[in-house]
This record gives C-alpha cells, sequence and structure tokens, in this order.
C-alpha cells in the first residue's frame, strides 16, 4: 500500500506525533510513504521535529513543508538564514514545496491521510 500524509499539527501536538507513529509503523509493516506533507502549524515540525529528520534520513523519506506555511511562520531554508525575515531554519531532511507537490503524492498514493487537531 502507498501512503501520502499530510500534518497540519505542531511538533507538540498529539496529531503529529500520531502522524509520526503511523508513519513509522507503516513503514516497518513494508508499505512505501510516498511523501509526507506539511501544512499550517505542521510546518513547525520542520525546525522543531528531530524524529522527522532522523526518520527522513533513515528510510529516505521525502518530508516537504508547504512553502507559503513555512513562510507565514517564518521557518525557512538554510541558504535564506540571512533574509530580513529569518527565523527558524529547516532540519536536515526536509525540503519546502507546494500544493502541487501533495496533489502529485495524492495521485501516486492508493491513501492519504490528513492529521490534524
Amino acid at each position: 500500500m502507498k501512503f501520502a500524509i499530510q500534518v497540519n499539527a505542531g511538533p507538540d501536538r498529539p496529531a503529529s506525533l500520531s502522524a509520526l507513529r503511523f508513519v513509522e509503523a507503516a513503514l516497518r509493516a513494508g508499505h512505501e510513504v510516498t511523501r509526507v506533507f506539511f501544512y499550517h502549524d505542521g510546518a513547525y515540525c520542520a525546525s522543531a521535529s528531530d524524529d522527522w529528520s532522523r526518520l527522513a534520513l533513515e528510510s529516505r523519506l521525502d518530508l516537504v513543508v508547504c512553502v507559503s506555511a513555512a513562510y507565514r511562520r517564518a521557518v525557512i531554508h538554510t541558504d535564506e538564514a540571512n533574509a530580513p525575515l529569518a527565523g527558524q531554519t529547516l532540519l536536515e531532511g526536509f525540503r519546502l514545496g507546494g500544493l502541487g507537490m501533495w496533489m502529485d503524492a495524492c495521485l501516486q498514493a492508493d491513501r492519504f491521510i490528513a492529521f490534524d487537531d
């Protein structure tokens, strides 16, 4: 089974932890995760969640943060760290992208799941 996962909750919220545990379990069971897309407050996971970063590096997981959500929350790419709006930078394993990347993941997946609080 191929899953596309959307995380809309920040790293301190139960839904974010549930998403992480679901992805870990799916990968252990031999399923594929086409992409994890971080949207709304989920963008904060890209600068505050070492667990997601670790999982991405261990599993070659594609972690994409909505660029608009990230900029609204001052979560930026390290190349832009000296920019005027500099805030928290993306952890290793994350990258910025648009909603088109989420749609592409959904088209490739058998199921998509959104984790909200």
